[in-house]
This record gives C-alpha cells, structure tokens and sequence, in this order.
C-alpha cells in the first residue's frame, strides 16, 4: 500500500506508508488549547488535502468524467456530492475507511458509480467544498456554501478591504453562483505569506474535481481571484458563535485524532465498505479475503463482540457475502495456514428508520418526526428545501428526545411552503449512516 501523509509541506516516506514526523501538526491535537481555532483549521484541512493514495483497479469514478487511474498516486480526497446515499469522507466515515476501501479492489470504491443517480457525485466516498470546509472550521455537519456568510451565520464580517492585505487564516471565500439555481463555491485560507508588513502571497485550499485543490497566488493574482465572479472573503470573529450548536467536539464526527493518525490497513481481509464501517442490518456484508501475502487461509472468523457468529472454511481468495440481522460492534478475521490469526476488520451492523406525517404538516402549527435507532444514536435532523434559496434548518436532539424517538419540528421553522427533504443523521463510532424522505409542507 502506498499512502503518504504531507505535513506542512515536510514528506517522510517509510518502507511502505509515508507517515508523518512525530512532532508535526497532527500530533498537536494533545496541544489544542495552545492553539487557535485558525491554526487548527489549517492543520484539519491538511489532514484531507494532504493525504495521498493509489487505486488498486481501474473501475474508481471520476467527478470529471471517466475513472481515477489505476496505479497513479493522488493527492487530496475525492470531490463527489454523495449526498444521503454515499458516505462524506470525515463526517460519515473515518479517513481510514476510505483509505482501506482503496485497498480493496472489490469494495464500493470500485463497484458503486453515483454518476448520474445523484447529482454532482461519482463515487461512493468523497467531500465537496463545503464538507471540506466545514471539516476544516470543526463543524459537525456541513453547512452549505451559500451559508458561511452573515446572511446566514452569526460571528462573521465581509473582511474589508477585499484583498490580500486583509487575508488571514481560517477566511473562507464564497463564490455565488454564476446563473440563477447554480451552484456555488467556497474556498480556505489556510495560509498568508508577507515580507514585512506587505503580503506577497496568499494560499488557498478547497474540495474540487478530481480531489482537493492547494494553490499558492501572488497577492495580485489573489486579488483578481476575489474581484472576479462576485466573490467575497469572509472573516470569522466569532468562532463559537458561527458554529452554533453544530460544534464537531460535541459528536463523534468528524474524530481528528483518527483521521489524523496513521492507519494499519488490513492485508489479508476487508471489507466491501473498507474497515472501520457501518452498515445497515439489510445490507449484505461482503468479505474479500484478499491473503496479498500469499500465506495461505484456512477460514474466515465473523464475530459478534465475543460471540463467534460463523466460522466459514476458506478454499481460496475472493468475496464471501453474509447477512448479519443483529445489531452490534463485529469483528472479522482469517484464520491462516500457520494457524495464526490475521488482522481483525471491525465493522457495526445497525438500524434506522423515521416517519412523518400522513397528512401534509402546516408551517404555522408543530409536527412530529418519530424514529427508530439501534446501535445508533440519532443526533440531528435537517429540514431542506431543495430548490433555491436552499431553505435549511437542523434540529439538533437531546437526550430526551432520543428517549422519546421523536423530535418536534417548531411552529414557523420552515419559511417557505413545497417540497422538503427531511434527513435523520445517526452515529456510532465507527460512522453515520442517514436516511431520507421527502414530504410536502403547507
């Protein structure tokens, strides 16, 4: 497996996996009180922009168009708007979920194309600028591009003047779109350079095909990127503010101090989704007892905490697909020819279902979403209007909500009448999974 880690700009490259020095900017996370919230979102944005990864077959889709090539080293996670179907990489899934799903060249990397069933996506794992972003500013969902700025968010200014003398860390840039319904666009400041008291240049970091984008622009090439599409670079002056409720330290997602340590991928056995992974208790479980060791397998080994669920004789490499109908922490590994035991792929099977209203709720009066969750704890709601303006709203549920299973939406939350997607997020330590439906609001 070739994975390197970039840190700053310093490679260290071992025999295998490029890791980073020790004392470099991911391991400050037992020193983030000594830090900003600035300089921490340069660090947090570094650990998705910076990784690097190969594909092991030829079949990744590429938000560009045709597929990631096989055999050549990337830079930064994959752009692709996964919506509630895929998995964000950081907020849905571990880094290192990801990163095993690329090992693996039968996992939903390879097998699963969202190319023209959910727009603005490819494959099944990635970000967009605003998950990259939003993983960045610590946020524990993203927020849409268009709802970084003061029209939207408390704590933060148009920075004036609108140049790269008045650029600093942590700034985001907010591309409006070009036509009416189009998309839009947000960027990170993630470093200024100066010669005395002048800025000479500016580097800006953001989620885009093919992968993450880091480009360094002298400070009159950044002013014609800001004066030009209408952009506006925007300051945070109120972290806590800004953020809300919707704070990563308050949830276990996004988890840093995962994503930014280095993972020891499986060699001998993983798993359609990766390692590390969620699934839904109607979803198969596929095992791809890969052995690129070549050291022999007599059995595969699924166990449920200490239970062991199935004991599986193994003739030869390939996938081996199960049902799982409990709910839990699981385990899997291969029992090899020696009669030693291979590395164990941890996974959860879990469950989550809502409903609404039979009737078509009214804006003016409360209504209920009620839910199920098992080996999940259901954390937030969102409430979107699909069509511009992009009508959003989360309700974010306390322990007496997730005791009750369900949540009120609040008499004149919703603005706008029509369509509303409704998303009920839930989490467990080794993801979030989300279901959705739709319902029309009078």
């Amino acid at each position: 497996m070739r994975i390197k880690w970039l840190c700053f700009g310093v490679a260290v490259v071992s025999l295998t996996m490029a890791v980073c020095l020790q004392g470099c900017s991911f391991t400050r996370e037992a020193k983030k009180s000594s830090l900003s919230w600035q300089e921490e979102a340069v660090t947090r944005a570094r650990i998705l922009s910076r990784v690097k990864w190969t594909p092991v077959a030829a079949t990744m889709p590429n938000r560009r168009g045709g597929y990631f090539e096989q055999g050549t080293e990337y830079t930064g996670v994959p752009y692709s708007s996964v919506k509630a179907v895929g998995r964000f990489i950081g907020f849905d899934i571990h880094l290192k979920t990801f990163l095993a799903a690329v090992e693996n060249p039968r996992s939903v990397l390879y097998t699963e194309n969202l190319s023209g069933k959910v727009s603005n996506a490819a494959a099944y794992y990635g970000t967009v600028c605003s998950a990259f972003t939003g993983y960045a500013l610590q946020c524990a969902n993203p927020y849409r591009s268009s709802h970084h700025g003061p029209e939207f968010r408390n704590g933060v200014i148009l920075v004036e003047p609108q140049s790269a003398q008045a650029a600093e860390p942590g700034n985001v840039i907010y591309t409006p779109p070009a036509k009416p319904g189009g998309g839009s666009h947000v960027e990170l400041v993630t470093e200024v350079e100066r010669t005395g008291d002048r800025v000479t240049a500016v580097r800006v970091e953001e989620s885009a095909p093919p992968t993450t984008r880091n480009t360094l622009r002298s400070a009159s090439d950044f002013n014609s990127h800001i004066s030009s599409r209408n952009r506006k670079l925007y300051r945070i002056t109120d972290f806590n503010a800004w953020r809300g409720q919707n704070k990563a330290e308050s949830f276990l997602f996004p988890n840093y101090k995962e994503d930014s340590a280095t993972p020891v991928i499986n060699r001998v056995l993983l798993l359609d989704r990766g390692d590390w992974v969620p699934y839904y208790r109607d979803q198969p479980v596929k095992f791809n007892v890969m052995d690129k060791d070549s050291k022999g397998v007599k059995s595969l080994v699924i166990k449920r905490g200490a239970t062991v669920v199935e004991q599986i004789a193994v003739q030869d490499r390939g996938v081996i697909e199960r049902f799982l109908p409990v709910c839990g922490d699981y385990t899997a590994h291969c029992v090899m020819s020696d009669g030693s035991l291979s590395r164990a792929c941890e996974f959860s099977v879990c469950d989550l279902a809502f409903s609404l209203p039979t009737g078509a709720p009214m804006r003016g009066k409360p209504w209920e979403i009620t839910f199920t969750a098992s080996n999940l704890s259901v954390i937030v709601v969102h409430l979107m209007n699909p069509k511009p303006p992009y009508e959003r709203h989360s309700i974010w549920l306390t322990e007496q909500d997730r005791h009750r299973g369900k949540v009120t939406v609040p008499a004149g939350l919703l603005r706008e009448a029509g369509l509303i997607q409704v998303w009920v997020v839930a989490e467990n330590k080794y993801g979030r999974l989300t279901k959705e439906q739709e319902i029309v609001v009078e």
